[in-house]
């Protein structure tokens, strides 16, 4: 099915067209929902939950931009709203994220790298793992996580100080990262 032939079919709910759309972005979709999730349990609720609500608003879908980041943004938003919901997010809101995780040198050293940081952010706190999440992968201000978490600009952008240090300790201290380097941050910011 081309693109258009499975957003229509989804559109008339056809059960081919659902289950050939949750096949391609599904992969995709778990890795994010497991940067959000205390597990793989979590994860796993949080991505259906998270194609229902892309099946039951996929006539919203207007074409501008590509399906693949709308239905991300569908995939993120109920993972905060999880989160919020389950009053997980409560633990803690302090900030650590701190590296480019998109792996652009696919040779297995990089990879397993990829995966160490990956697994280091993970030992962040659910508040900093959070904030991370939306601001260096997700792409997200600091204004727009202040208003889907309910804090304050200030707090997320404090939280993610405090993130990127943090998570830069456990990157030294399993030396994953070398003691000179400092953690570089998708968005640059310092």
């Amino acid at each position: 099915m081309t693109e258009e032939q499975l957003i229509q079919g989804c559109r008339e709910n056809l059960a081919s067209a659902q289950e050939e759309m949750y096949a391609h972005f599904s992969p995709r979709m778990l890795g994010v929902c497991y940067r959000y999730g205390k597990s793989r349990e979590d994860a796993e609720d949080m991505l259906q939950e998270g194609f229902i609500k892309v099946f039951n608003q996929i006539h919203q879908f207007k074409g501008e931009g590509s399906l693949e980041g709308w239905v991300r943004r569908i995939i993120v938003h109920t993972c905060i709203n999880h989160l919020k919901k389950n009053k997980k997010f409560n633990e803690s809101v302090s900030l650590v994220n701190a590296c480019d995780v998109r792996v652009r040198d696919y040779s297995v050293p990089s990879m397993l790298q990829a995966k160490q940081v990956v697994e280091c952010i993970r030992l962040l706190p659910l508040g900093y793992r959070t904030v991370l999440n939306l601001y260096a992968i997700e792409g997200f201000s600091h204004k727009e996580i202040g208003r889907i978490l309910d804090i304050e600009e200030s707090t997320s952008r404090s939280q993610y100080t405090r993130a990127k240090a943090l998570l830069e300790e456990i990157l030294i201290k399993r030396k994953i990262l070398p003691e000179k380097e400092k953690v570089r941050l998708v968005s640059g910011e310092p």
